[in-house]
């Protein structure tokens, strides 16, 4: 292109170099030359001159125009190929709430996984389920490293924008991670299982355990009646109508299995399946409203046995004090004193009242009050801490379990922190753990009101107990019309959905 630009300046300079030679032109002996014919000369030179004019700007554009384009390819290039470059980082805002949604569906497959896994655990033996049951854990180690690399980042570490950017993108792998290890054992669990083979078997299984759940049931509103006896109304608000909810959950089931039954006799193996499904995910969650009301229980039980002593060994933490925090200013120390003094003295009004208290609250009050004078020599503080920790953080489980479909990331992350640190080996932090847990419990509260009541809508539109059961199908992430998700990842856990009548 540059070349022809150039001959085209040649062609437009050509004439003038003629016209300004000093050398005379010999002209033909023709005669005189007309005037007529000088205008004619006038017009072919104005054509020779505009002629070399157009096609140099023009070659000029175009030898421009593919300079530009070889330069913007090379400066994509990242191969001697000129392969083109990957795409530019995803900004942090848009990696920020990718991993939130991921650590969200993450936990989500996970939890799903784990509780249809205890049905097939319920029925074959040991050896045929641990793959299912290695895959499982596999992929709540993925998933709990992920959360904690969110925790981190939600305190600020790493402080480098490209550091948090890579620990953002190290959050969704491990997500991405967690999801493919259930995906790979879909198809093994499937036949483990055997849903569309054996559907009689795996109803039977279910049957088994809901005749178990609805016994439970039966007795669940006695057990809340006698604990709002003995303590206050605060130590059982967070199970109230738990009890209920778990007869809905049972009705709903109900339903579904002789759906199944149905189905099963008509030969459709495959909405039978999905029928057993949903019967599972409703006894399900039938388990953990009963399970939270009798672990309650007895952590009441054992929290009230407990407080005598734990006021005993607030009382020689207290002892002597003065003397031993001699490492920090005198006017804290003082304070120190006299906030355990205080809190001690409620405590004792409480317990001897004669009015019911919560035993919980109160093992929380004293080791909250005592821990800055303590000095680790009364373990029954560091065992009073320890339950009240554990008793918060399965409490917020079951919350986040059973209203799953609107808890977002926040109060997970908060739990899984929570969790981690009560599981090491000795507990690591329990204090701190208790205050996530419980941090943990109000966040999801507030998913749930933000995200709306959708167990009272799904009520109102199908009144009675399995309208009811619906909506808590609803807060699980589903349509309050189909089958819950099944064991496996993102690719697989919706494979036997169907439309529920």
């Amino acid at each position: 292109m540059v070349l022809y630009g150039a001959a085209g300046l040649v062609w437009l300079l050509l004439p003038g170099m003629t016209i300004g030679s000093s050398t005379a032109v010999a002209l033909s002996p023709t005669g005189p030359v007309a005037v007529a014919a000088a205008p004619r000369q006038d017009e072919t030179s104005a054509a020779s001159l505009a002629l070399p004019l157009v096609v140099a700007v023009a070659a000029s554009v175009l030898g421009m125009y593919g300079y530009l384009r070889r330069l913007r390819r090379s400066k994509t290039r990242t191969t001697p190929g000129g392969s083109p470059s990957s795409s530019s980082p995803s900004p942090a805002g848009e990696l920020d709430e990718r991993s939130r949604d991921l650590l969200v569906r993450a936990d989500d497959w996970v939890r799903t996984s784990r509780e249809e896994l205890g049905f097939a655990e319920a029925r074959f033996d040991a050896a045929a389920v641990e793959p299912f049951a290695q895959a499982v854990r596999a992929a709540e180690a993925e998933l709990a490293i992920a959360f904690r690399m969110r925790r981190r980042h939600d305190q600020g570490v790493p402080e480098d924008p490209a550091a948090r950017r890579q620990a953002l993108a190290g959050v969704i792998g491990r997500c991405e991670e967690a999801g493919r290890l259930l995906d790979t054992a879909a198809d093994g669990f499937d036949e483990l299982r055997g849903l569309e083979r054996d559907i009689r078997g795996a109803l039977k299984a279910t049957e088994t355990r809901f005749r178990e759940l609805t016994s439970r049931a039966r007795t669940a509103e006695a057990t809340l009646a006698g604990l709002a006896r003995r303590y206050a109304p605060s130590a059982t608000e967070h199970v109230t109508g738990y009890a209920e909810q778990a007869k809905d959950r049972l009705m709903f089931a109900t339903t579904r299995l002789n759906r199944a039954h149905q189905e099963a006799d008509r030969g459709e193996s495959e909405r039978a399946a999905g029928q057993l499904r949903a019967a599972e995910g409703a006894v399900a969650q039938a388990a953990v409203f009963l399970d939270g009301i009798e672990r309650l229980a007895a952590e009441l039980d054992e929290a009230a046995a407990m407080v005598p002593a734990a006021l005993s060994g607030a009382e020689a933490e207290r002892a002597g004090a003065a003397e031993r925090l001699t490492d920090v200013p005198a006017g804290e120390a003082q304070a120190r004193i006299l906030h355990a003094d205080t809190v001690l003295a409620s405590v004792r009004q409480e317990t001897t009242s004669g009015r019911p208290y919560d035993p919980l609250d109160i093992l929380r009050r004293i080791v909250e009050a005592t821990a800055p004078l303590a000095t680790g020599r009364t373990g029954v503080l560091s065992a009073a801490a320890l339950l009240t920790a554990r008793s918060a953080a399965a409490a917020t489980a079951d919350f986040v379990t059973t209203h799953r479909g609107a808890v977002g990331a926040s109060a997970r992350t908060l739990l899984a922190e929570a969790e981690h640190l009560l599981a090491a080996r000795p507990p690591a932090d329990v204090p701190h753990a208790d205050a996530l847990a419980r941090e943990a419990r109000d966040q999801a509260e507030q998913d749930v009101r933000a995200h709306g009541n959708p167990y009272a809508e799904a009520d109102a539109r199908a009144p009675g107990a399995a309208g009811a059961a619906l909506g808590g199908i609803l807060l699980l992430g589903s349509s309050p019309t189909a089958t819950p998700p099944s064991f496996g990842g993102p690719r697989t856990r919706n494979r036997r959905t169907i439309q529920l009548d």
